[in-house]
């Protein structure tokens, strides 16, 4: 036999074996080409002025080629050490180590650059359909056409190149350092099983999910008031961090082997094939992989927990913009709003208006404040909160020794919680007026521009009001103590009146606010962030999917002689797939509920800084995470399939 015919045998052989490696290295070309032809993009032009488009693809491709390095990098480390008999075989019948690297550097130089070609034709395939996404999800109207990049070309090249030579260094180190003996004992030293748990373990074991459990603990009490100085926050949040990933990697290297053993010696060491094929395997093998195991989930819990969040900002987009503008339209003056009224009528846009007095007074909340304001240098006893009258506010009606708070961002809230009801009082320049405080609605009936951002808004009886407005303190006021809210009686003419709105030139969201341009806006920014996380998180799923598939088929030829010897016992190929189903269950289960765990909890302790809706958006991207990481699951199951039915 030839050297080339030794190669193309070698190529099929592993092709065959390592499909779902080609795919990956087709896939992440693919992504990796079409982000670059974005950034080169003349289409991307339009994002600019917003949200710096070509810049966020720009680091969003850098990001993409770690994952991608470390991933084929890795991989190869996987597939090298499986082939080290066949490598201490070539040198028994008298190859040289060059000789052999020579034969490997052909045969993954055919095999990368073939995908790397069909994944650039691919990528440009692609690149079209991803722009047209990205428009949709940021919402800009402008045209996605097919262009070919030159120099994304000679970028994709020169990165895959360098890789390359990363991966024909590992190959050459490896075979230099290893002798013949060696090579044959590469595996079993490698993957090496633990039979029995030392006292040593338990504890590690012990302590791993006491630190999971601490670092939930704290996290979920996080922005709860009980951390109140930025030195406190800091604190807590590295503590969380480091807690959390320690814990994961002595959750893997003896939590799974303690409560597995527990489970083993409940039963008295007797275990059903089913659990002779999972428990069994899993909690030896599972100290070997702790790092690699811990870098998945931790990857995966951000990517989840970055997605949903970028998802929950971009799912309450509208409803902030409400919040921020009360109203399709807001003014702070009269002059600008009788102009914007005038156009409306021309363009026969029916609308109604909604003018509001608003005065600012210094309230004392101490009583009503479930936090110790004073820690934070601010004097509970004079707060400066917006005041409006109950008769511009529908469907409320105060008493004249009442109040009503509405509005109250959740953000705030998170830090100053407000109790359900107690004692204020309510001071002008010279008169202090006492109130009773019967509770807080969501409803939110001006803009921003006089709550701060998110401060509550008093709502109290008109006498009151009246008494308040004659005796205001002038340092406290605002420039402008009246809102005017616009709201279109027809829905459709949204977009026509909010055209008309952008050509008055505003300038100042805060004073004039439109709540279609404060959606879009967010929309836009959120909506890239969403698509660049959501492309890195798939390809980091698709990669780390494909290392936990390798490992697994590893394992299966490892356990082929025990499935042969099972099935000369009388074990059908349906019981052996049983237990087979079982152990995968485990091996891309445990990653993925701890992810999502670790995601869940992070989402948790700060999903209020980015909007209002949090279950929706995080469930949605939890189950479609989940959904596709299975998807390996299914194929080591497959993959085992094949190996049961060889192995009589």
């Amino acid at each position: 036999m030839s050297v080339n015919q030794l190669i193309f045998r070698n190529l099929k052989k592993n092709l065959k074996n390592y499909y779902l490696y080609v795919f990956a290295l087709i896939f992440s070309v693919a992504l990796y080409f079409a982000f670059v032809t974005l950034q080169y993009d003349p289409a991307m032009n339009e994002t600019k002025d917003s949200i710096k488009g070509a810049a966020a693809i720009r680091a969003a491709s850098i990001l993409l080629v770690a994952i991608v390095s470390i991933f084929l990098l890795y991989a190869n480390n996987i597939f090298i050490k499986r082939r080290s008999k066949e490598i201490g075989l070539f040198q028994l019948i008298g190859m040289t180590k060059s000789k052999i690297f020579n034969i490997l550097t052909a045969e993954n130089f055919i095999l990368y650059f073939g995908s790397l070609v069909i994944g650039t034709f691919i990528g440009f395939s692609v690149s079209r359909l991803i722009l047209m996404i990205l428009f949709k999800i940021t919402g800009i109207d402008a045209v996605a056409s097919l262009n070919f990049s030159s120099q994304a070309l000679i970028q994709t090249v020169v990165v895959f190149c360098a890789i390359y030579l990363f991966i024909m260094l590992m190959n050459y180190v490896f075979i230099k350092r290893q002798s013949i003996l060696s090579l044959f004992r590469v595996v079993s030293s490698t993957e090496g099983k633990v039979k029995k748990m030392s006292v040593f373990e338990i504890i590690i074991g012990i302590i791993g999910l006491i630190s999971i459990v601490s670092g939930y603990y704290v996290s979920s009490k996080l922005f709860g008031g009980d951390f109140t100085t930025m030195t406190e926050l800091f604190g807590a949040m590295i503590f969380i961090l480091g807690s959390v990933i320690i814990g994961t990697y002595l959750f893997y290297k003896g939590s799974v082997s303690f409560i597995f053993n527990l489970i083993r010696k409940k039963k008295d060491g007797y275990l059903n094939i089913n659990q002779v094929l999972s428990l069994s395997s899993i909690m030896f093998r599972m100290k070997s992989n702790a790092l690699l195991l811990t870098i998945i989930t931790t990857v995966s819990a951000l990517a989840i927990g970055l997605l949903s969040l970028s998802y929950i900002s971009y799912y309450s987009a509208e409803k902030m913009a409400k919040n921020n503008v009360a109203g399709d339209f807001s003014f702070i003056d009269t002059e600008n709003a009788a102009q914007f009224k005038k156009e409306l009528a021309t363009n026969d846009i029916p609308f109604n208006e909604n003018k509001i007095d608003v005065i600012q007074v210094n309230a004392n909340l101490k009583e009503i404040l479930d936090i110790n304001l004073e820690e934070l240098m601010f004097d509970p006893k004079a707060m400066p909160i917006p005041v409006i009258s109950d008769k511009a506010v529908k469907n409320i009606d105060v008493s004249e020794g009442d109040t009503i708070f509405t509005g109250y961002n959740d953000l705030l809230q998170k830090f100053m919680k407000l109790k359900d009801s107690g004692n204020i009082e309510m001071k002008g320049q010279n008169e202090a007026i006492p109130l009773k405080y019967l509770g807080l609605k969501k409803d939110f009936v001006v803009s921003s521009y006089f709550t701060n951002g998110g401060e509550p808004i008093a709502i109290v009886d008109e006498t009151v009001f009246e008494r308040l407005k004659k005796d205001v303190n002038p340092a406290i006021q605002k420039e402008s103590s009246i809102f005017i809210g616009i709201t279109l009686k027809d829905e459709a003419n949204l977009e026509k009146a909010n055209d008309i709105f952008k050509k008055m030139n505003v300038n100042d969201d805060n004073i004039f606010s439109s709540r279609l341009e404060i959606s879009n806006s967010q929309k836009k920014t959120m909506g890239l962030i969403m698509f660049i996380v959501g492309f890195l998180g798939l390809t980091f799923l698709v990669t780390s999917g494909c290392i936990l598939y390798f490992k697994q088929m590893g394992e299966g030829e490892e356990e082929k002689p025990n499935y042969t010897i099972l099935r000369k016992l009388g074990f059908t190929q349906g019981d052996l797939l049983k237990g087979i189903q079982a152990k995968q269950v485990f091996n891309f289960g445990i990653p993925l509920v701890i992810g999502l765990f670790h995601s869940y909890f992070a989402v948790q302790s700060g999903w209020f800084l980015f909007g209002t809706e949090v279950w929706t958006p995080m469930i949605i991207v939890m189950v479609i995470y989940t959904g596709l990481y299975s998807i390996f699951g299914i194929l080591s199951v497959l993959y085992y399939k094949k190996v049961i039915k060889e192995a009589l």
